[in-house]
């Protein structure tokens, strides 16, 4: 079945500061775990998108993406970058990755009987993953964990995951964690959200490699500088080199773009 818009929640997204026209929320850590907490009240599917540079780019010159990006229920900085993007717009955000969310949420869910299921990565990594996060947080609850099958972006846009949704569902997952790379996780986590798969589907992409040990985490100066796109391309450079290398001065290009335009357009209203 094509993309549809998914039907509202009890919860409506607050309106943030877009980049590359896309919405993110400004949000502390104390400020999410509250919307998180409404979300398992409202009991519907609810999609979380962790956004660096790369997906807001695409964006840019996707509507069709961009709009399902907006439909999102939380937007999220995961790279610095959008992160400071969104302090030239006036509405700074705390940077809150998929990888610290794997962990922190695991630990924030202890004593809640928050129940997590883990769709993303290889069968080894999708094995690993839970197993990591059970070592360093003994008693959360691992509802179960499964490797998707390898398909293209068109052939997930017309995927049956109606079984997907209820094997998550019967397993009694409030958290459903989903690791596709995008912008197919992107397409996965709205449909399984739609489907109420679980109250938060969260889409982390390479966080499971990193948490689940295939890939080494990157170091925390380079986190905290903004260069984990570096760490990440000189892991992988034949993979990421158009990424980074084309999309990283794209990004810088679009964001002085819109600063110019809202500055122009504040400057009109004086």
């Amino acid at each position: 079945m094509p993309d549809q818009p998914r039907p509202h929640t009890c919860i409506r997204p607050a309106d943030g500061p877009r980049v590359g026209g896309v919405r993110i929320d400004v949000l502390t850590w104390p400020s999410f775990v509250e919307r998180l907490e409404s979300f398992l009240a409202c009991g519907r599917g609810h999609v979380l998108h962790y956004l660096a540079a790369d997906p807001t780019v695409v964006a840019r010159s996707e509507p069709a993406y961009r709009d399902l990006l907006n439909r999102g229920d939380l937007n999220l900085a995961d790279g610095m970058p959008v992160a400071w993007a969104t302090r030239l717009f006036g509405s700074p955000t705390e940077r809150i990755s998929g990888i610290d969310c794997m962990w922190g949420v695991a630990e924030w869910g202890l004593g809640r009987d928050l129940t997590h299921f883990y769709y993303g990565g290889t069968e080894e990594v999708a094995a690993s993953t839970p197993k990591a996060i059970a070592a360093r947080f003994p008693g959360v609850e691992v509802a179960g964990s499964a490797s998707p099958p390898f398909l293209s972006l068109s052939e997930w846009r017309t995927a049956d995951l109606g079984d997907v949704a209820a094997t998550v569902r019967a397993a009694g997952a409030q958290a459903l964690w989903v690791g596709l790379g995008a912008p197919k996780q992107d397409v996965v986590g709205d449909r399984l959200a739609s489907l109420d798969a679980a109250p938060l589907v969260f889409w982390v992409g390479g966080a499971f490699a990193v948490v689940g040990g295939e890939r080494p985490p990157t170091p925390e100066w380079m986190r905290r500088a903004g260069l984990e796109w570096a760490h990440r391309l000189m892991s992988e450079p034949r993979r990421l080199w158009r990424r980074y290398l084309v999309g990283n001065p794209k990004f810088a290009a679009g964001v002085a773009r819109d600063l110019r335009r809202e500055r122009s357009r504040a400057a009109g209203h004086r």
